[in-house]
């Protein structure tokens, strides 16, 4: 009587188990970067970037047909600057995110207001926030975002393709104990250079340079008179500005001849989003910087 009492319950449990919609039981619940728990449908169907670099990412990831939505300055690929906009990664336009209906937002801790990521979960909508902060932290977002979105091979793909390429310019830049004195200029009124804690510093330091901007400030600001006292043999600019901005900025500096960086015709016009966003391309940036401080070590490597 017992066992035919507990097959009833058995039977009656496996019944109740088929009734319920998969919807129901479809949801999971995760940390983003920021350590805030999320709510996430099982299945993403539709997402909304919240940044260039996350844009950058998710097509590096091979999932671009999930993106319905992406942020202004969304230009790489080319395919990217098709996507219906949502704003600027500062200026969210919240209506136009909610109305695209993402099954997920995801945001970036470096740009996006807290306040405006708060108010699309009330929407219902989820917002997973990614937070890189150095070469190794942006190869685990590209790893967690990888899991994320049912991308786990080509992630993994990704991040070992950059750790070798990484570890290549470690291993070529160890053969010299010379430093280049190197000037980043990202700004060009005021002249502003890129200290410490930022990407740029880091891509400086591995590719064999010295930063003559490293301190505690993130973007510090110079004087033209400050730069020429600090000598460099290189100068780099890069700016969101067009072209023709960075040819006039070379002729103004072009106009100290004793300048080591004039003298040795080493002032570089490149593209600031090699080395300031948080992609897979910051290892292209990587490259090009240690080509550009130390070229001698690559007059034979392919």
């Amino acid at each position: 009587m017992k066992l035919k009492k507990t097959n009833i319950i058995l039977s009656c449990f496996v019944l109740l188990f088929l009734l319920v919609p998969l919807n129901d039981i479809s949801a999971m619940e995760i940390k983003d970067q920021l350590n805030r728990k999320i709510h996430l449908p099982k299945q993403i169907k539709t997402i909304v970037s919240l940044a260039p670099s996350i844009t950058e990412i998710i097509y590096a990831l091979g999932v671009e047909d999930l993106l319905v939505g992406v942020t202004q300055y969304s230009d790489y690929p080319a395919a990217a600057s098709s996507l219906p906009k949502v704003g600027s990664y500062v200026h969210l336009d919240l209506e136009r995110i909610i109305a695209l209906k993402p099954d997920l937002c995801i945001a970036t801790r470096d740009g996006n207001p807290l306040t405006t990521i708060e108010r699309i979960e009330t929407m219902k909508i989820p917002v997973y926030a990614v937070d890189p902060r150095n070469l190794e932290t942006i190869i685990q977002t590209i790893l967690e975002l990888g899991r994320l979105l049912k991308a786990e091979k080509k992630a993994v793909f990704l991040a070992a393709n950059m750790r070798s390429r990484i570890l290549k310019i470690k291993n070529i830049i160890s053969c010299t104990q010379h430093r280049t004195r190197l000037f980043f200029q990202i700004g060009i009124s005021p002249i502003v250079s890129a200290g410490s804690p930022t990407f740029i510093n880091e891509l400086i330091e591995l590719a064999g340079g010295e930063n003559l901007a490293k301190g505690p400030a993130a973007y510090p600001r110079f004087s033209k008179e400050k730069v020429i006292s600090l000598a460099p043999e290189v100068i780099i600019i890069t700016s969101m500005a067009r072209s023709t901005v960075f040819e006039k900025v070379k002729a103004e500096w072009n106009r100290w001849p004793d300048l080591p960086a004039v003298k040795q015709q080493r002032i570089y016009l490149e593209d600031s989003n090699l080395f300031d966003r948080p992609t897979p391309r910051l290892v292209d940036g990587l490259e090009l910087l240690a080509k550009l401080l130390h070229p001698e070590l690559f007059e034979n490597i392919k």
